[in-house]
């Protein structure tokens, strides 16, 4: 077993990071630049903020929804490094509409290029996580999982802060230069050919029927099913709390930009020290063991998150600023909630999406994790379309967390039930 650290120096795995990395990064990148443009200067109403909000996040997770059952095919089919080179440079002419609606505060054309990055992500999600078991033994795919996750997130972190503190002028050349670094970095990851398996195998593209029968072959089977809707919990749970950071932090806290900003990376930082602590935990084994726990904490942490944010009142006409937020005593707890909140959530999540790579033969890998985020998506879309209609009946931002809260129990009972079902006989990989 090659230390997780050690990875870091491998060319089967360290191009690969590095290249998924900065595709995080330019989503959040631009997807903060325009969501702060939107809610701070083109809008003026908490309504409007919040529907916009949910709107864009929704059309982001859309494609997932529509064509992964598509991108999970190709992935199999194909080799996966060739589409990671396709979808890069995919990104740069994305990436280019993306500064086109910037410049000229054309919402409709900045969300066109949003849903364009929902679908170049939606080719890349199953490769990205498919290709680990073709390039790391057996051992070592819970820690490339875990790098994965936490330079996901910290990527998160990295662009949410350069698009959040970014002006648009200064955004707009680089939206496009990271997709070209990102591009150049995808060159250097090693080959990762189908397995004899699915070599030729007939590409399925009515995007209804693949879907169905991708979902179909894949929850039929209990472990599988159980993960699948565990991890659907905890992403439908992440798209009410990502739709809410912005207006909660302008309409509720009375703060500014640079306090969601703020937010928005602790999150990030929580959830990476998640994905590395129970990778640490598990010692290179896959597990839900920790996860019930982990989701209940989580859900704990929320709990506390709304207790203070329900309690909260804020004086005066002015936004507070980063450095306002931290000079007050109650900040830190909302802070220290929304670090919980992440940890727990990376503890999570890691061991589930390790899961479902390692318990199916090498050349099903992609079409698993493909009707996973067909699943995924499906909850996430619904999440967000609830959600916009709850604010529209009038449902408040702490009454939003309170439900989130809830969400987590049912996480925490797939979860256990995961553990009992799996973890408690040996599991072997069929190859």
């Amino acid at each position: 077993m090659t230390g997780s650290f050690a990875l870091m120096k491998q060319r089967r795995f360290l191009p690969l990071f590095a290249t998924q990395f900065l595709n995080a990064f330019n989503d959040n990148f631009y997807k903060m630049a325009m969501v702060i443009l939107v809610t701070f200067t083109i809008y003026k109403d908490p309504e409007t903020e919040a529907w916009f909000n949910a709107l864009a996040g929704g059309l982001f997770i859309l494609p997932f929804f529509l064509f992964s059952a598509l991108a999970g095919q190709l992935a199999d089919s194909t080799d996966k490094t060739r589409m990671i080179r396709v979808i890069k440079t995919a990104e740069i002419f994305i990436m280019i509409v993306g500064a086109i609606g910037i410049w000229f505060h054309l919402v409709p054309v900045m969300l066109l290029a949003l849903f364009a990055m929902g679908m170049h992500s939606t080719f890349f999600g199953p490769i990205k996580y498919a290709i680990l078991p073709q390039h790391l033994h057996e051992d070592e795919v819970l820690a490339g999982t875990g790098w994965v996750e936490a330079g996901t997130y910290i990527a998160i972190l990295g662009g949410t802060i350069v698009g959040g503190l970014t002006p648009p002028h200064i955004a707009i050349p680089g939206i496009i230069l990271v997709a070209i670094i990102g591009r150049l970095t995808a060159t250097y990851v090693p080959s990762a050919p189908p397995e004899k398996e699915a070599a030729g195998m007939v590409i399925d593209r009515n995007v209804l029927r693949s879907s169905w029968q991708i979902v179909n072959s894949t929850m039929h089977i209990p472990r599988l099913f159980l993960a699948i809707l565990s991890i659907s919990f905890f992403w439908a749970i992440g798209a009410i709390l990502a739709a809410q950071f912005p207006p909660l932090v302008k309409n509720a806290l009375g703060a500014d930009n640079t306090v969601a900003t703020l937010f928005t990376a602790i999150f990030s930082v929580g959830v990476a020290i998640g994905s590395i602590v129970v990778n640490r935990l598990l010692k290179g084994h896959v597990s839900a063991r920790y996860s019930p726990g982990s989701v209940i904490v989580m859900g704990l942490f929320v709990l506390d998150l709304w207790w203070n944010v329900k309690g909260w009142s804020h004086h005066g006409a002015a936004l507070m600023n980063w450095r306002d937020f931290l000079a007050l005593t109650a900040g830190d707890r909302i802070i220290l909630d929304l670090l919980g909140i992440a940890i727990a959530g990376g503890m999570f999540v890691v061991p589930l999406y390790a899961f479902l790579t390692t318990t199916v033969a090498k050349s099903q890998t992609a079409r698993t994790v493909a009707a996973n985020n067909i699943v995924n998506s499906g909850f996430m879309v619904a999440a967000t379309l609830l959600l916009s209609v709850l604010i529209g009946i009038g449902l408040t931002i702490d009454d939003t967390l309170l439900m989130v809260a809830a969400m987590c129990l049912v996480s925490a009972m797939l979860a256990w039930r995961l553990h009992k079902a799996c973890d408690e006989v040996p599991q072997l990989r069929p190859d």
